[in-house]
């Protein structure tokens, strides 16, 4: 039997429930993002002393979820592997929906700081559960697309917050915010484990059921099921050490690590936290409007990319974003440079700005913001995947709390010109390191995947 013959008798519908179901995972983490940016405006003038934010207070508001994400990450790649992929996820709601809880209490800034830290735990516990989870569910045709929706819906959600930071003050806005998390750990009760993680297990049983479940009726769950098995014997079950000398474990950790390392010094958080500002130099009257666009655009382009992803591929999409960010950031080093040349500034230099920042966010969305994170869930072998992930999250985490604590003090050491000169070198690096090290891995199974790395044709 070949894969084309199994594919044609697969039924999606009950694939695409479980998938909706756990990115509300990734959601309730777009709103733990985006909820920073209408707050601190609010909390730095608001009247109760207690509770009002400096300038320092402000930024580690905004930063501080970055550590306890980090925190998430090591903390998810053991859950996934003890408690299993369902559970984990089930469970992320709790510290997500305590923190906001906290944030809506909070009698001093104390508070504010562990409700931030604890959201930002359960953001980190998702972000590595939820890529896993779907690409382990899903079949090679759509998992492309599937796993793009994770960044789609984080942009979705980090999108929501800014829609709802328009309209409601920030109390409000944090028990919206609960909302998601609390629809997640409802919705994944009815979801299946995913069969790998039960196979690896030794469920034979209960894999079975998991796959019929995903695949509908009439698929060929046993095939599907012996082809999996066969991968996993092929391992070994336990991760040790000495499993970093095989090269089937550090290639793929080591193109992990760097992508996502490339996808925070491309400067994209930077730019998200700072839009605001931004828009203001730029004599963008309504700035607050302006981050809501940015948010749409986003949206759209990430929407765009889990469209295309498993007709276009990983590698074209990661090269095509990587030129479109080294060119935008580019440009925003000129616009900086120009400006500290000129007495005042001058109003066609703002929309120099404002076209830099549109096509960074598309290029950011179409590929470097969706692909890392889709492809670390693909190209670890079954037995590493949690420990490996998690190295990839933390990494991720830190790096993104690294350059959003220091981008004043690149900005005030560098100058603007020359932080934005930077994040367009490490764009022009990404673009080379995709076209020399990063595998193709559309259409291919994940057993595939894993031979690739191992330097034999897989199965």
């Amino acid at each position: 039997m070949n894969l084309d013959e199994a594919q044609s008798k697969v039924k999606n519908r009950k694939l695409y429930l479980a998938t909706l179901a756990s990115v509300l995972g990734p959601m309730s983490f777009g709103f733990v993002l985006g909820y920073s940016s209408p707050a601190i405006p609010e909390l730095t003038k608001i009247e109760d002393s207690r509770l009002r934010l400096d300038d320092n207070q402000a930024s580690w508001f905004g930063s501080i979820v970055t550590v306890g994400a980090a925190l998430g990450g090591l903390i998810g790649g053991w859950m996934v592997e003890k408690i299993g992929r369902k559970v984990s996820l089930m469970l992320c709601a709790l510290p997500f929906v305590s923190g906001f809880t906290i944030i809506i209490a909070a009698q001093n800034v104390w508070m504010f700081y562990v409700g931030r830290i604890l959201t930002g735990l359960a953001s980190g516990i998702t972000s590595l559960v939820v890529p896993v989870y779907i690409s382990e569910m899903a079949h090679e045709k759509v998992r492309g697309t599937l796993g793009s929706c994770v960044q789609l819906m984080v942009v979705i959600g980090i999108m929501g917050a800014y829609l709802g930071g328009l309209f409601m003050d920030w109390r409000w806005l944090a028990i919206c915010c609960s909302i998601p998390p609390t629809l997640l750990m409802v919705f994944m009760s009815f979801m299946p484990e995913t069969p790998r993680f039960l196979l690896s297990q030794g469920k034979r049983r209960e894999a079975v059921e998991s796959l019929r479940f995903l695949r509908g009726p009439d698929a060929p769950v046993e095939w599907e099921c012996a082809r999996i098995e066969e991968a996993c014997d092929e391992q070994g079950s336990k991760f040790q050490l000495s499993d970093l000398k095989d090269p089937g474990v550090y290639k793929p950790l080591v193109i992990g690590i760097m992508l996502m390392i490339f996808q925070q010094m491309s400067g994209i958080n930077a730019i998200m936290f700072y839009a605001e500002n931004i828009f203001e130099q730029a004599h963008f009257k309504q700035s607050d409007l302006a981050s809501v666009i940015v948010g749409l655009i986003q949206v759209v382009f990430t929407g765009v990319a889990a469209l295309i992803m498993d007709k276009a591929g990983r590698k074209v999409l990661l090269i095509i974003s990587g030129v479109a960010m080294a060119i935008s950031t580019t440009a925003f080093g000129v616009y900086f440079y120009l400006m500290s040349l000129l007495p005042e500034p001058h109003g066609d230099l703002a929309w120099m700005a404002l076209a830099s920042i549109a096509v960074f966010i598309t290029g950011f969305a179409l590929g470097w913001g969706p692909i890392p994170w889709l492809v670390m869930s693909e190209i670890f072998p079954v037995k590493v995947r949690g420990v490996a992930s998690a190295v990839c999250v933390l990494t991720n985490w830190s790096i993104a709390f690294v350059v959003t604590k220091n981008f004043q003090d690149m900005m005030n050491l560098l100058t603007s010109a020359g932080t934005f000169w930077l994040f367009a070198s490490m764009c022009i690096l990404n673009v080379i390191f995709t076209m020399v090290f990063v595998p193709e891995t559309k259409g291919k199974t994940l057993e595939q995947i894993e031979a690739t790395f191992r330097g034999m044709s897989g199965p």
